[in-house]
């Protein structure tokens, strides 16, 4: 049976050595945003952190598996960032733009998370899926079942979920990117709301809005009658994903008073 002196021992060796990890974590994602992935080596590593090379080999048995362990602690420093912003929020719509908000914010705040996700997209072609893709999977989740509270709220019109969260994950993606490149031109919260407005306003008029609604749906009925689809030759299946796609926001108007994200 162990002592208390060793329990103590061994909860504070698994203690030392999460912040060692932690701190080599830290220390690598700088170390590769400024030099990438091919030009850091691992004796710059162990220089930077004070210890000999066989330190970062017992935590990551390589230059890949420390890298990936980067990435992979951005997302998870991201979904707890999002999580703590978010927590009692009561209204779906506040908390999807403090969501939203904090997104961006994340990244404006790390640029060099930005880096590694980008050169994780250039280096590692041979994953099946990026790690921001792997983990955006499991936290979209909990957004998906706010659509369908709101759905059930009469606050959304009915239609795939799916639908909604792959159009907003790709727009904050894209502007993510796009803020990391050219600086982010607003602060996040005006951003986030501007970002929501859009999309759940729309940017027609209403009465232009039903002109295109009725447009949309003249086209589509006559595509399924005639078995071609409106975009160079789609399938029935495609062409009619992307049109819902865009009917679905641009007639989602009315009640963005309150805008939220996440």
């Amino acid at each position: 049976m162990e002592s208390s002196g060793e329990k103590r021992g061994r909860c504070c060796s698994e203690e030392a050595n999460l912040a060692r990890r932690e701190e080599i974590l830290e220390t690598a994602t700088a170390l590769f945003a400024e030099q990438g992935f091919s030009d850091a080596v691992t004796q710059a590593l162990a220089e930077r952190l004070g210890v000999g090379k066989g330190t970062i080999y017992r935590h990551f048995p390589s230059k890949r598996a420390l890298f990936l362990a980067a990435t992979d602690r951005v997302m998870r420093k991201l979904q707890e960032n999002v999580t703590r912003n978010v927590e009692g929020i009561a209204d779906g719509l506040d908390r999807l733009e403090r969501g939203v908000a904090t997104f961006l914010q994340f990244f404006a705040d790390h640029p060099s998370f930005v880096e590694l996700l980008i050169q994780e997209r250039a280096h590692f072609k041979d994953r099946k899926r990026p790690t921001y893709f792997e983990h955006r999977e499991v936290n979209i989740q909990r957004w998906k079942q706010l659509y369908r509270d709101m759905m059930a709220a009469g606050r959304m019109r009915e239609m795939p979920v799916e639908r909604i969260t792959n159009v907003i994950s790709n727009v904050l993606y894209g502007i993510m990117v796009t803020n990391f490149f050219n600086g982010q031109p607003a602060p996040a919260e005006v951003q986030a709301r501007e970002i929501l407005e859009v999309i759940f306003a729309g940017v027609l008029s209403d009465e232009e809005r039903e002109r295109y609604l009725a447009r949309r749906t003249t086209a589509l009925q006559d595509d399924h009658t005639t078995g071609s689809g409106p975009f160079g030759g789609a399938s029935d299946h495609e062409a009619n994903g992307v049109d819902a796609t865009v009917v679905g926001i641009a007639s989602s108007g009315g009640g963005v008073d309150g805008l939220s994200a996440g």
